[in-house]
C-alpha cells in the first residue's frame, strides 16, 4: 500500500512555497515494515511499525559508529545533530535510545509531516528539535560551530543518485560544526556518485588521517567516518567499547570492528 503525506500544520506561507517545488512524500508498508518513498520506488528510510526506534537498515545502524571513538559512558551528555531527517530513524534513535540532545534538519516540510504523521517522530521538545531549512546554511550558523559531537548526514534527493551535499567546502562547514572530539558520518550511495572523489572533499577538509570507511553494505551504502581530531584507537579498546555499545544499546558494534578501518587514500 502507498499513500501520500499529510499536510504540515505550522508550516510558514515561504515554506509551503517551496514545498511545491519538492517532491510529494509517500509510505508503503510491507509486512511489519514501513517506507517512505519521495515519489519514486527509491526508499528514504524505514521503521519497523512495531518497533519504531530499532534500526531496520545496516547502513543506518553504521551511522552510529561514531561510538566507538568515544568513551560509551558520555553518550548521553553528547550534541547529535542530523543533515536529512528520512524517516526519523537517526533522530528517535539518538532521542530515545540514546537519550542525547538532538537536532535534525530538514528541507522538506512534507517528510517532517510524514515523519510525525506515520514513523512515530515525536514534536519538538526541548532535548529533541527538528528543524524545517537548508543543511548548508544552517550548519554555517554561529549557534552550530564547535558545538557537535555526532553529526550524520543522510542527505539524497528523489532519484537517489547521488549525495545531495557533496563538496570541499560542505565538507570543511560540517568538519566546523564538531568539537575537539566530535565525528561525522556520511552515507555514500547512489548510481552517479564516486566513492573515492568523495574521499578526497572529506580528506582536504578533515585530513587523510582522520577517515575511517566500512565496505558497502549489500545495498551499496558505504558509510565513511571523519574525526574533527584524528585518534587511532587500538583494537584491545575498540572490541571493550564495542562490547559496551552492544550490551547497552543493542547495536552490532563488535560486527562493526570487523570491517571498520582507517582510509588509506590513493590520490
Amino acid at each position: 500500500m502507498s499513500k501520500s503525506a499529510p499536510k504540515s500544520p505550522g508550516v510558514s506561507k515561504a515554506a509551503q512555497v517551496a514545498a511545491a517545488v519538492l517532491p510529494e512524500v509517500h509510505f508503503s508498508d510491507w509486512g511489519d515494515v514501513r517506507h517512505m518513498h519521495l515519489e519514486t520506488e527509491w526508499i528514504q528510510g524505514s521503521m519497523r511499525i512495531d518497533d519504531p526506534t530499532a534500526l531496520v537498515h545496516e547502513y543506518i545502524q553504521r551511522m552510529f559508529a561514531w561510538m566507538l571513538l568515544v568513551e560509551p559512558d558520555t553518550v548521553p551528555s553528547l550534541q547529535a545533530l542530523q543533515l536529512g531527517l528520512g524517516a526519523g530513524s537517526l533522530t528517535k534513535f539518538c532521542h530515545k535510545v540514546l537519550r542525547m540532545q538532538t537536532t535534525a534538519i530538514e528541507l522538506n516540510p512534507q517528510v517532517i509531516a510524514a515523519c510525525r504523521g506515520w514513523f512515530k517522530l515525536p514534536a519538538n521538545t526541548k532535548r529533541m528539535q527538528v528543524v524545517l531549512g537548508n543543511a548548508a546554511e544552517e550548519i554555517r550558523q554561529a549557534h552550530w560551530q564547535a558545538s557537535v559531537d555526532a553529526l550524520q548526514v543522510d542527505l539524497y534527493d528523489a532519484q537517489a543518485a547521488a549525495p545531495v551535499l557533496d563538496s570541499e567546502v560542505f565538507y570543511a562547514d560540517c568538519c566546523a560544526t564538531l568539537t575537539e572530539h566530535g565525528c561525522m558520518t556520511v552515507n555514500l550511495f547512489g548510481r552517479s556518485s564516486s566513492y573515492q572523489r568523495s574521499l578526497q572533499k572529506m580528506a582536504k577538509a578533515f585530513g587523510t588521517d582522520a577517515l575511517w570507511t566500512f565496505k558497502a553494505t549489500r545495498e551499496g551504502n558505504t558509510v565513511v567516518l571523519a574525526q574533527r581530531t584524528p585518534k587511532r584507537p587500538d583494537r584491545k579498546l575498540l572490541v571493550q567499547r564495542a562490547e559496551l555499545i552492544q550490551a547497552r544499546w543493542g547495536l552490532p558494534a563488535l560486527k562493526w570492528i570487523k570491517g571498520f578501518k582507517p582510509v588509506d587514500l590513493i590520490s
